[in-house]
């Protein structure tokens, strides 16, 4: 995929969902994987263009694992002239050996968030831009019908009452393997999780099912995807 394609994807969820604004400082979420570092590229590539100007900073949460590089990142931010910050945390060993955690996800993902709305706030930006795509937001729906007997899934954009934070995912019209597609293209460098629990998550299981759905019956996630957008989900209004 190229990446005019790409920008094309993101100009319209932020036109649609309203999600940039002139003045604002947003912060990308990098954890190194192939949907974050596509979302850099696009809000930059966005950036030169978009009617409301904006700013951009790129923010790594480091969970503590050893076996960590962000070298590759580092000259990669540097290269597209954005501001990288990494923030170093002792996540993983608050939850692996201090807790010894047997659901690690949960409890990681609070903690992590957490750590980047601490940074996202320290650096004065008013946004935080996440990476989910088309797939992570059917999955998200299954999950919680699955496990929770419930339709929900998250918003376009979120506000975020405790922190005066907003959070936006310009990459929601996007599929996974348009993201894949791109970063294979382009050999953006991506950098494998470190994390032991890594593909061992109901997310992963809910992943597989709706690959095999969509195998069966061919076009079932975007009705999905389009269920989603004519539901009555909060944030998912035109």
């Amino acid at each position: 995929m190229k990446l005019q394609q790409v920008l094309s994807y993101v100009r319209k969820a932020a036109d649609d969902y309203h999600m940039i604004e002139e003045g604002d400082y947003i912060a990308i979420g990098i954890s190194g994987g192939k949907d974050s570092l596509t979302l850099l590229y696009a809000l930059h590539g966005l950036q030169r263009f978009y009617p409301a100007r904006f700013k951009l900073c790129a923010i790594t949460v480091d969970l503590g694992f050893q076996n960590l590089d962000l070298e590759e990142i580092k000259a990669l931010t540097r290269f597209l002239g954005i501001e990288y910050h990494i923030v170093q945390t002792d996540i993983a060993q608050i939850i692996f050996e201090d807790r010894k955690e047997t659901n690690p996800c949960s409890l990681c993902a609070k903690m992590r968030k957490g750590a980047l709305n601490d940074a996202v706030k320290r650096l004065g930006c008013n946004k935080v831009s996440y990476a989910h795509h088309k797939d992570d937001v059917v999955e998200t729906m299954l999950m919680s019908l699955i496990f929770e007997g419930r339709f929900h899934t998250f918003s376009p954009v979120t506000y975020l009452d405790r922190t005066g934070l907003t959070v936006i995912r310009p990459l929601l019209y996007m599929n996974e393997a348009d993201v894949i597609g791109f970063v294979n293209k382009h050999q953006i460098p991506v950098v494998k999780s470190p994390c032991p629990a890594d593909g061992k998550t109901k997310r992963e299981y809910v992943k597989g099912l709706l690959k095999q759905l969509n195998q069966e019956n061919p076009g079932v996630k975007e009705r999905m995807f389009t269920a989603i957008r004519n539901s009555n989900l909060k944030g998912w209004e035109l």
